[in-house]
């Protein structure tokens, strides 16, 4: 059984968790670690049981609880080494991880814990952002949290996922006539920010295929966005393909979702 589970997704904090019958994956670090201990074991699951994490990227919201629990529990981490690099700079992960740093190398696959895992380059403006296309016991996953454009490389790993976690950051008619500064609406939009509803539409056009069971949308913007109009995004587009069949789910941003499971 492969299980998975949005701890929180979100410009408050990101942390997402994948387990199959043996192990166990949390993808980045955003909140606080008795959070995540306290969300994880309302489903009968414990945190110093997880056997690794992977980093996304190096953006405060991704990482925010990184340093300080690996520094207590000595859990390995796996990310690029460009990544790491950056993480030597950061005032709350520097010099806390250096021992438990596992290299991954973008476009190859490492097997670990019962997981292959293979990162992939995603455009956003932080240090070698990563997507992860992760298989467990026949199930595929893959992860876009923070992505600033559906670039083909996006393209063909979503189409490899049976189950897609991707990012529908914002509607684009809420962003422009809402409170962000101009200069901040341009960050956001200048294809290394976030994925507009639209934009999330057109990738999953592009990529889906008859094995696509699930789409989570995650990182919704709480000034920019709603779940009704993500989600009413994605379902159009899903079904212009012939994709009425796949389950839609906009993940809570800053509460945990249902635990989802498969055999």
């Amino acid at each position: 059984m492969v299980r998975f589970v949005s701890l929180s997704s979100g410009s408050n904090g990101n942390c997402y968790y994948i387990g199959n019958s043996e192990s166990s994956i949390i993808i980045d670090f955003g909140i606080g670690a008795r959070t995540v201990k306290k969300r994880l074991s309302g489903f009968g699951i414990d945190l110093d049981a997880v056997s690794l994490i992977l980093v996304s990227h190096d953006h405060w919201d991704h990482i925010k609880s990184l340093g300080t629990y690996v520094e207590r529990s000595h859990k390995p981490v796996y990310g690029t080494r460009e990544l790491f690099q950056a993480l030597e700079h950061h005032f709350s992960v520097s010099g806390r991880i250096r021992s438990e740093r596992h290299i991954l190398e973008k476009g190859q696959t490492t097997a670990v814990c019962g997981f292959s895992i293979t990162p992939f380059e995603v455009p956003h403006d932080a240090v070698d952002t990563v997507g992860y296309h992760i298989c467990s016991e026949g199930h595929r996953f893959t992860f876009m949290t923070d992505i600033g454009a559906p670039t083909d490389e996006a393209v063909y790993y979503a189409s490899m996922a049976d189950h897609l976690i991707v990012e529908s950051n914002y509607d684009l008619q809420m962003l422009l006539n809402g409170p962000y500064t101009p200069e901040l609406k341009a960050r956001i939009r200048n294809g290394h920010g976030h994925l507009a509803n639209d934009q999330t539409a057109v990738l999953l056009q592009r990529s889906w295929h008859s094995g696509l069971q699930d789409v989570f949308l995650c990182h919704l913007s709480e000034h920019n966005n709603t779940p009704a109009l993500a989600t009413a995004s994605a379902r159009q587009a899903l079904d212009l393909v012939g994709g009425n069949g796949v389950r839609l789910v906009a993940l809570p941003r800053q509460e945990t979702s249902r635990l989802f499971e498969w055999d």
